[in-house]
Order: C-alpha cells, then sequence, then structure tokens
C-alpha cells in the first residue's frame, strides 16, 4: 500500500502540522518504508506463538517490608536549610483564601 503525499498532508492536518514540500516529500518515502516493513511482517507464519505483552518476561520484585530503625531527628534535620522544632520548615506554596 503506498503512500502519497496527499495521504503526508492529511495526516499532517490532523496533527496540525505545517509541513514544506521538502518534508512531505521526506516523510512520504518515510511511512511507505514503514508500511512495506509491516506488510512484510503479515507474511510471517504466527499461528503457534502465544501473544505476549513484552519482549522479554517480566516480573515485579518485592521486598520484605520489615520494620528496621530509622534516622533519628536530629540526623534527619541536621542538614535542613530551615527547621521548625522536629520539622523541616518550606515556603508555603498554596494562598489562603
Amino acid at each position: 500500500m503506498p503512500i502519497t503525499e496527499n495521504d503526508v498532508k492529511y495526516i499532517a492536518n490532523l496533527a496540525r502540522l505545517e509541513l514544506t514540500d521538502k518534508e512531505i516529500e521526506y516523510f512520504t518515502g518515510q511511512l511507505s518504508s514503514i508500511i512495506n516493513y509491516v506488510d512484510q511482517l503479515k507474511e510471517l507464519d504466527t499461528a503457534n506463538i502465544e501473544p505476549t505483552t513484552h519482549a522479554m518476561p517480566i516480573q515485579n520484585v518485592f521486598r520484605e517490608d520489615a520494620v528496621k530503625p530509622s534516622l533519628k531527628v536530629e540526623d534527619a534535620l541536621k542538614n535542613a536549610p530551615a527547621k521548625e522544632g522536629n520539622l523541616f520548615k518550606v515556603p508555603r506554596i498554596i494562598e489562603e483564601a
């Protein structure tokens, strides 16, 4: 299925893109190459191949949720640019109405 310059202009219009004549010519060739490659893939026999969502097998890696000692408040706050009591002090970002 060859891609025409009119196809590229139509797609560019849908995407709200302004293309020069040189870009239209370039993308016509690029899109034709992509469509030709997809047509080649259609010729493959995939009857005995299971559908996959990823090319490589993946698995979630979970760690044990174990309680561990945390930093002391003094250590956590020692490099804070501003603190108030046992808390980090940050600039207000939401104004009250």
